[in-house]
């Protein structure tokens, strides 16, 4: 009777032995999978923060789920979460790219348009100042304010093209695009036929 019993504690052990080391393995597994996704998203994120943030925030959040199930020993949960954190890491550099490239092409015209109407409103500001005569509706205080708007849409556009320069294209055309559409009532006012 002893012996059998000590067969079975044995067994017993073995048996536990052989689960500790699984879950161990388990567990190593499921952390390589969380630090692979993790340094998947490192390596994408500075570009994705400027082009797909919501796409970064999704793969931010799977990571995160990824790593409270592992907190919690839900390892498989845990696997699960990492495989998509990682998928959708790996997805961001193409979606980045493409991203930047409509953006670039978008701001590209912008500036072309935008500049080109600058200069327009700058020479026709200078020929009403030298004497040309004023547009219907327009007298001397209404060119100083159009002087002003002037002043203050250069300024904004060289913000919006110094977020461009840095890269953050998405916020430079955001204000761009309420830019233009100022410019575009300024030069009617100056009597100059916006291009389309």
């Amino acid at each position: 009777m002893g012996k059998n019993m000590s067969w079975v504690v044995c067994g017993m052990l073995g048996i536990a032995l052989l689960l500790a080391g699984c879950t161990n393995a388990q567990k190593e597994a499921t952390e390589a999978a969380v630090n692979a996704a993790q340094a998947a998203l490192d390596a994408a994120r500075s570009d994705a923060e400027k082009y797909v943030p919501e796409q970064l925030q999704a793969a931010q959040t799977a990571l995160q789920n990824a790593k409270d199930a592992l907190a919690k020993g839900d390892y498989q949960g845990a696997l699960r979460a990492a495989q998509d954190a990682l998928g959708q890491a790996k997805d961001l550099p193409p979606a980045t790219a493409a991203k930047k490239d409509e953006l670039r092409r978008s701001w590209e015209s912008f500036n072309e348009t935008v500049t080109e109407s600058l200069v327009a409103v700058k020479k026709r500001l200078d020929a009403y100042s030298r004497g040309a005569r004023l547009p219907e509706g327009m007298d001397k205080t209404a060119l100083a304010e159009a002087k002003e708007k002037y002043a203050q849409l250069k300024r904004e556009w060289a913000d919006a093209s110094a977020k461009a320069t840095q890269g953050f294209l998405g916020e430079a055309l955001k204000k761009a695009a309420g830019l233009k559409d100022e410019l575009v009532k300024l030069m009617e006012k100056l009597g100059i036929t916006p291009k389309e």
